[in-house]
Order: structure tokens, then sequence, then C-alpha cells
């Protein structure tokens, strides 16, 4: 009976010391967690729109991505300006969303260039900015405007392979106040696929350790060149 009875302990003590283990390991909830407007800062994200494009045609979804994957010449578009914390980051902060008015999402399509994109980065990441929908899609035109892109990459004409390191101090370069502990660049398989840049709320390029760990990882990846004209 003794003996059955220190094997159960044995095996509660395992059971909890793995419970703890899991608990340890597991990445922390910000205690602000999906409360709108509490965040520490934006994360300015930049697709390449030529890799978005090839990956779309190979996935057969050109036809869906027409607006952006057509005729016109886009090199770099905003993805998204996400709200972070400085571990992990809130998404879909109201559910259901407001609904985005579709003069709000015409205005965009400039910088943002298809309709699904506007729509989905208001439910996801909008809502948490804790701003209206027309102050938020303000707000990403003025941080877009804040960040000027390396010339080389305004009219690529041929694809281009280059190291991840490159591309980001070219941004450094471009862009008097940011250093390479605000910005990460991003990959898909061997393509460039976003350079992301880490601002304050007020639009001012700060560091940002977790989105820099994120980074790619590859020596080096292939910037596809731009289409049309």
């Amino acid at each position: 009976m003794l003996h059955f009875r220190l094997a159960w302990i044995s095996r509660l003590l395992i059971s909890l010391g793995l419970l703890v283990l899991a608990a340890g390991t597991a990445p922390a909830q910000d205690r602000r967690q999906n409360a709108p407007g509490e965040f520490d800062f934006y994360v300015l994200s930049l697709s390449w729109s030529p890799s978005f494009c090839e990956e779309a045609a190979e996935r057969g979804n050109e036809g869906r991505s027409q607006a952006q994957c057509g005729g016109r010449p886009f090199s770099f578009v905003v993805h998204g300006l996400w709200p972070q914390y400085e571990r992990g980051f809130p998404d879909y902060c109201q559910r259901p969303s407001p609904r985005l008015d579709r003069n709000i999402m015409a205005s965009m399509l400039d910088l943002m260039p298809a309709p699904g994109l506007i729509f989905s980065e208001w439910d996801k990441h909008g809502t948490c900015s804790g701003l209206p929908a027309r102050a938020y899609f303000e707000t990403i035109r003025k941080a877009r405007a804040v960040v000027k892109i390396p010339p080389e990459y305004l009219e690529l004409a041929e694809q281009k392979t280059v190291a991840p390191a490159e591309i980001e101090d070219a941004f450094v370069k471009a862009n008097p106040g940011l250093s390479t502990s605000a910005i990460s660049v991003t990959c898909n398989r061997t393509r460039l696929s976003e350079v992301r840049i880490c601002m304050s709320k007020d639009l001012q390029f700060r560091a940002c350790e977790e989105i820099d760990r994120r980074a790619c990882r590859r020596d080096e990846v292939v910037m596809p060149p731009m289409r049309g004209g």
C-alpha cells in the first residue's frame, strides 16, 4: 500500500512539473490583450509587390489579385500598420468590427492596391489602434510618408539577388534616424516578402527586438522585377 502511494505521489509530482515547464515556455499574453488603443508601438509593413504577384500566379490566384498584379508597376506597397506590444500583438479588438466605409477603402488604393486587404487590415489591426477608421487610415498614410524607399528599388526592371542585410542598409541610408534595430526584412522561400519598420505612436523610428528576431535568415533573397509600365 505504501509502495502504491509513493508511486502515485511520484507520478503526480512529475505531472505538476511538466505543467510548470509548459507554462514557462508558453508565450506570455499581454495583460492589455486586445484592448483597443492600448499598445506600445506600430509596425509599418511594406510588401514587395512583385514577389506577392509571382506567388499568387504560382497558386493560381493571380486573377483575384488583378488590382495589384495587373499592368501597374508597383514596387513596395503597404501591407498594413500593426499595433504591437513589446511581446506579442493584439488583433481583432472589436467583434464584430465597425463597418468600413467603401469611400475610405477607395481612398487607400494608391498605397494598398487590393480592396480585400484594406477591409481585412481594418478588421484585424485597425480596430486595435483605438482610432476611428478614417483616422486610422490617415495614420497609415502619414506613416508611409515618413519612409523613403531607397532609389534602387523604385524602378527595378530586372530580377535582383540581394542579402537581407543589404536591403536593411539601403533603407537605413535613405532614412535618417532609422537604425537596423528598427527594421526587419522577411522572406518567403527564396523571395523577398516584406520590409517591416517599427515606429512609435507618434511615428518616430524606434527599436523593436521581437520584430527583429523574426527576420529572414537566408543569406540572399530574390527580388522579382516590377511589372508593366
